[in-house]
């Protein structure tokens, strides 16, 4: 019975939303032209001042190297661009090969561990407005997930089991790899601690990372505040907050581009007493095409004439070719 329900989930998840995607682009002539590109805009802000704090972490792991921020900023959008457009974060690939190739002696174990800098001020946050969002008695609790009309999230919501098991597996997974890896690990731990330089100076890490991501969350904070106002949900501190908490679930999802689907099911929750429902379903779609057009637009332009390639499909080929060169090498003891 379970293929069958999974079957019928997914085709109301994608049912609903292309109903959602209709309303959209049958209502476009409603749509706020001029608060759209000032969400736009601040979007592109939030996301600059987020490359910068990821440069000043990689500065500070490789200060005798010289590198320029431009090509740290173009990793940056291409990674955004493509999680917004393919499912399953293949866009972390693409920043990881295109910031490795940008710094000279660079090694992945060293900017993979960068990326984690930024998180830690993400994370707090983030938690925060969870927090927020399920005090509001709109945001539907986890267990409800399951009632939710998306096949993503409702799916592992309803079957516990299967996910527990999935986190338990992926956890085992984890430690066996460790096992795996442990003759190595002093080697790839001195590379991590190396990508993670920003941290032991406290002074530096809040004032070239941490402030520009509070200042980069304000940015994102006016672009979902003029979005609102671009579909007629309407701006406010509480809209933009749990607009945020659904990114934060949505996020958490990688099934799909962007966690579209789960992102809809949840607005549409969300906003129910808010906004008529055409007008959500609206602002769902439209949200979310806007800034994947946008961010797929500046990513791929980034990879053409900053990094001279083709395509996201050659970037991610060259990065699986130069990722396994160094595994190599590091098996000859080139490293």
């Amino acid at each position: 019975m379970t293929a069958p329900v999974a079957s019928t989930s997914i085709g109301q998840s994608i049912s609903s939303f292309l109903d959602a995607a209709g309303k959209f682009f049958s209502d476009l002539a409603a749509v706020h032209w001029g608060a759209l590109l000032l969400g736009l805009v601040f979007f592109g802000l939030n996301l600059t001042l987020r490359s910068r704090g990821f440069f000043n972490s990689l500065r500070a792991a490789y200060p005798a190297a010289a590198f320029q921020w431009r090509r740290v900023w173009g990793a940056y959008f291409a990674a955004v661009g493509f999680n917004n457009v393919v499912p399953a974060r293949g866009g972390d690939v693409i920043k990881l090969f295109l910031t490795r190739s940008s710094i000279p002696g660079a090694r992945y174990p060293t900017v993979a561990a960068a990326f984690f800098v930024e998180s830690i001020f993400d994370f707090s946050t983030g938690l925060l407005v969870l927090i927020f969002a399920f005090t509001q008695g709109v945001f539907p609790k986890p267990p409800d997930f399951s009632k939710l009309s998306s096949f993503d999230i409702s799916y592992l919501a309803e079957h516990f089991h299967l996910t527990l098991f999935l986190i338990t597996a992926l956890a085992i997974l984890g430690v066996l790899a460790f096992a795996l890896l442990a003759e190595r690990a002093r080697a790839t731990w001195s590379r991590v601690r190396q990508g993670l330089t920003i941290l032991s100076d406290r002074r530096r890490y809040l004032r070239e990372v941490a402030a520009l991501q509070a200042v980069a969350w304000l940015c994102r904070f006016t672009a979902f505040w003029f979005l609102l106002d671009a579909f007629r949900v309407g701006g406010s501190v509480q809209n933009v907050l749990l607009v945020f908490a659904v990114n934060q679930v949505a996020g958490a999802v990688p099934f799909t581009p962007g966690g579209a689907g789960v992102q809809q099911a949840l607005l549409l929750k969300v906003f129910a007493a808010s906004a008529p429902t055409a007008v959500v379903a609206a602002y769902s779609v439209g949200q979310q095409l806007t800034i994947a057009v946008f961010t797929a637009l500046l990513g791929l332009g980034a990879v053409v004439f900053i990094f001279r390639f083709r395509s996201f499909k050659e970037v991610l080929y060259a990065g699986r070719a130069s990722r396994e060169a160094e595994r190599e090498a590091e098996r000859a003891g080139a490293y």
